[in-house]
Formats: C-alpha cells, structure tokens, sequence
C-alpha cells in the first residue's frame, strides 16, 4: 500500500509537522498543509507566505459570521420580548379581565402598549446592533496586529468632547426613553408640559410633536419636559362651576342640575361619553352677589370638553325655563 502511495505520488516525503513546520507547537493550517502534502517544501511555503494570512482571513470571517448570528438571535429575541410586552403581562391581563368601562378602553390601551413596544424595539435592536457589530470590528482589528490603545484612547477623547457638545441631546433622548418605558403620554394624548398644551402627534426618543387648539405645531424636546399632565389617560373629568343668583334656592338649583346632567347622560349620544352617574357637588363658593354651585361628570379620555360644551348649552335652555337668574362672570368671581 505504502508503495503503491509512493508510486501514486512521489512528492510525499517522510517526516512530522513539527519538522516540516520548523516548530514544536505548528499552526493547525500548516498542520493541515503536511498532512495534505507529505513535502518538506510545500509545508514550508505555506507556513511562511500562506499560513498567516490565511489564518486571519479564517479569523476574519469567523469572527464576522459569530458577530451576524449572535445578531440575529438578539433581534429575535428582542422582538419576542417586545411583541409580549405588546400582549401584555400577566398581571395586565388579568387586569383586563376584570376592568369595568370606568377603566378606559382596553383597545385603546392595547394599542398605546403594541406602539410603545414597536418604539422600544426598535430603539433596542439598533443599539444591539452597534454593541455587537463595534465589538466584532474592533476584534478583526485587532487580529490584523493593528495597535488598539491609540484608537481607543482617541476615541475617548472625542467621546468626551462630543459628550460636552451633545448632553442635552443626551438628555433628551434619556428622558425619551423613561418617557416610553412609563408610557406618560402616547400619540392622540391632550397633554399639558407648562409652555404647551394640544394633542400629541408624534412622538420619538428625542422630540414631541403636538399641536394645539388653534392648530400650532409646537415641537417639545423631551429633556426640557419637568411636568406634564395627560388629560387622555384611562379618563376625565368635566367640571363645572355654575354661577347663579345669591338670591336663588341652592336645593332648586342642584336638583335643576342633576336633572339636566342625568338626561344628557341617559341619551344614546352621550352614553359611551359619560362613564358613570354625574354628580352634583353642591356650592363651590361664595360671592357677594353670586353663589357657584359644582358639578362633575366623568368622562371617557379627552372627551372633557365636548361634554362640558354640551352640559352648559342644556343648564342654559334648562335655567331659562325655570326662571333661574345666572350671575355675571363678575360678580362670580
């Protein structure tokens, strides 16, 4: 057999890889390279002019293929885990089931989570992404017996002086994050942040775009917000405070009231508006010719307004034929 070898191919050579290699520790290429040839002569070259760069080519591509796997599988899970936020939590579902329509809309409420989760994951998979695919360059790098610690060490720098520069976009997007993770506020929220106040259209890491009564777009960063109050969550409440005569009877006027709000509440317009039975507060306050008597009414989120519109047209065409005296706005104050 062994002649048959010989005869086969001549160039095979008796000897070990350690000899062949000229080391007492060879590379598994050069290894690889005289088990496959036999030849002194062959091995030699290619540990000297081939093994290396093969050997970082090799690195190279693995390190690549490691870097895009690992990837993927942190995307995936990144999405399952998001796309179960987007379900909800246990604890929220057994919430749901026994949420009552005073709670808010549960569709609402599964669309501001399945947006808030889209938000995240994204923002979570694009920062996989640069972690991974950063510390894979600087391996390959590495590899290529390029020296690190200067790249590094510039690096640092210009991250300090952009850190400097760009800590309010820092701040910004922070805040935008915490923002999302507490879903404060989503897109078709009435929110108020102190400076502004309208219905929210857009949201991102580092901006909130809403626009108010009169149709103006204000564009908020989200660092700058210290407050903001959500009229748009779960539920409002119109409240109304009623200016009549001092000389009026309180007991006439609250049952005038609470007529009114139980009839509007009771039509079919208005029923998946009102959430539960209004209520008559009673006198608010004391003028010197006015007494201000209160009512609320709680209402489906952002419905506050249109609810108080309609209530104050009723009580008007409802004093009137009652004889009620309304006060001026001046002696109500």
């Amino acid at each position: 057999m062994s002649l048959a070898l010989d005869a086969a191919m001549p160039w095979m050579q008796d000897g070990t890889p350690e000899k062949a290699c000229v080391t007492k520790h060879p590379s598994i290429g050069c290894r690889m390279a005289w088990n496959m040839s036999h030849n002194e002569g062959f091995t030699r070259f290619f540990n000297t002019w081939l093994d290396k760069p093969l050997g970082t080519l090799f690195l190279i591509v693995l390190t690549f293929m490691i870097a895009l796997l690992l990837r993927r599988l942190t995307h995936r899970m990144i999405t399952q885990i998001t796309l179960r936020m987007a379900e909800g939590t246990m604890a929220e579902k057994v919430r749901e089931r026994n949420r009552t329509a005073f709670d808010g809309s549960p569709a609402l409420l599964n669309q501001r989570r399945a947006q808030r989760a889209k938000t995240l994951g994204s923002v979570l998979r694009s920062i996989a992404s640069v972690v991974i695919l950063g510390t894979a360059m600087f391996s390959i790098l590495g590899s290529l017996g390029l020296n690190l610690a200067p790249i590094l060490a510039s690096a640092s720098v210009i991250g300090v002086a952009v850190g400097f520069g760009a800590q309010n976009i820092v701040k910004d997007l922070l805040a935008g994050l915490f923002m999302l993770l507490e879903d404060q506020y989503g897109v078709g929220d009435v929110i108020d942040v102190g400076g502004a106040k309208g219905t929210v259209e857009a949201v991102t890491l580092r901006v909130t775009r809403m626009r108010d009564v009169n149709g103006v777009v204000w564009y908020v960063p989200n660092g700058e917000i210290k407050k903001v109050g959500n009229e748009s969550q779960n539920w409002g409440r119109a409240v109304l405070d009623i200016p009549v005569d001092i000389q009026e009877d309180t007991e006439k006027v609250k049952r005038i009231l609470q007529t009114v709000a139980d009839e509007m509440a009771a039509t079919p317009k208005w029923q998946s508006v009102i959430l539960e039975e209004p209520s008559v507060w009673g006198v608010q306050s004391l003028g010197g010719d006015a007494l201000v008597i209160r009512i609320v009414l709680k209402t489906a989120p952002g419905r506050q307004g249109d609810v108080a519109r309609q209530l104050r047209e009723r009580v008007k065409r409802a004093f009137d034929d009652a004889g009620v005296s309304v006060a001026t706005p001046s002696a109500a104050s």
